[in-house]
């Protein structure tokens, strides 16, 4: 079992009193130095399993992802409030310190989408977009140049703010669409997405990120797709992890894990088709016959630094 005694694990710990004792976690130095010191410390791969860690350090690594979650959110708003400022906010997008692993994630996840997508979707829909919705800016911009993006959150603010930057482009201003409300009271209308997004930072711990993707599963569109982030190794001290056991109503495509400066995995699962057979079937991830893998191994991303998720049977089992 892992606990106080692993060199990471103290570290983490001794970040964790420092940054729970800050008066704001809005930007400042000693905010900006704290965090991009956990970051750096949680990135390397590391064999930690966080649910293998004893009681006390996974009551702190519970409260350390919202702290975390919190400076995130507070840093997109203080930087989408800047970039609103301009006369073209998406001009100068790249005054955002982390820009440039927004564009290295939203390359892999077009690149993972492309795998098991045969047609560009028309409408996706991406939950808990925030302030500063760079992924559905980067993707709308870059790769996905005809699509709409559906952009849900449940702070009025967040969507003020991020419609503030689109709105000036002559092309993003006519798809994008933000709509604030909480996405468990959107029902009907998440069967219109062939692909549904949901941001790292929905459902703080595991039980609420449960529910939204049982709500997901239940008013999706049959074999639509949904793609999450999730968090592998000592990189979950930073982000909820999604495992592919908590996807009922879904098949899982496949799991991927950056060992790059990108921090999230991602996830690519498909809702079920609602055929005679799956509705006789208990709700529960389909596992993927061995000849995926072999698919998988032998087509790596193009230009992403991956190690790619073996094991999904073993975790489905």
């Amino acid at each position: 079992m892992v606990c106080e005694r692993d060199p990471l694990v103290q570290k983490v710990c001794e970040f964790y009193e420092k940054i729970s004792s800050l008066e704001s976690l809005k930007p400042s130095k000693d905010v900006n130095m704290l965090f991009t010191q956990l970051v750096v410390t949680c990135m390397p791969p590391s064999p930690i399993d966080v649910t293998k860690l004893c009681k006390r350090i996974q009551e702190i690594r519970s409260k350390l992802i919202p702290l975390c979650g919190e400076a995130e959110g507070l840093l997109e708003s203080h930087f989408s409030t800047i970039l609103g400022s301009y006369e073209n906010p998406l001009h100068h997008l790249n005054i955002f310190p982390y820009y440039s692993n927004y564009l290295k994630l939203s390359q892999l996840e077009f690149n993972i989408l492309s795998k098991h997508c045969s047609n560009v979707p028309s409408k996706v829909a991406f939950v808990g977009s925030g302030p500063l919705p760079l992924t559905s800016i980067v993707l709308a911009s870059f790769h996905l140049t005809t699509t709409s993006f559906h952009n849900y959150d449940i702070d009025p603010s967040a969507n003020s703010k991020a419609l503030q930057l689109v709105s000036s482009d002559p092309d993003l201003s006519k798809r994008m669409f933000f709509h604030t409300t909480d996405i468990m009271d959107v029902t009907n209308a998440l069967k219109d997405y062939e692909v549904v997004f949901l941001a790292a930072l929905v459902g703080m711990d595991k039980d609420e990120k449960v529910r939204v993707i049982d709500h997901l599963a239940k008013y999706m569109a049959p074999g639509a797709l949904l793609m999450l982030r999730s968090a592998h190794g000592a990189r979950a001290f930073l982000y909820p992890v999604v495992d592919p056991c908590d996807l009922r109503g879904f098949e899982v495509l496949s799991v991927f894990h950056p060992t790059d400066e990108v921090v999230n995995s991602v996830v690519i699962a498909r809702k079920f088709p609602m055929t005679k057979h799956s509705v006789e079937q208990p709700l529960g991830p389909t596992k993927l016959p061995n000849k995926f893998f072999d698919i998988e191994m032998f087509n790596p991303l193009n230009h992403v630094n991956l190690m790619e998720e073996l094991d999904i049977e073993k975790q489905l089992s």
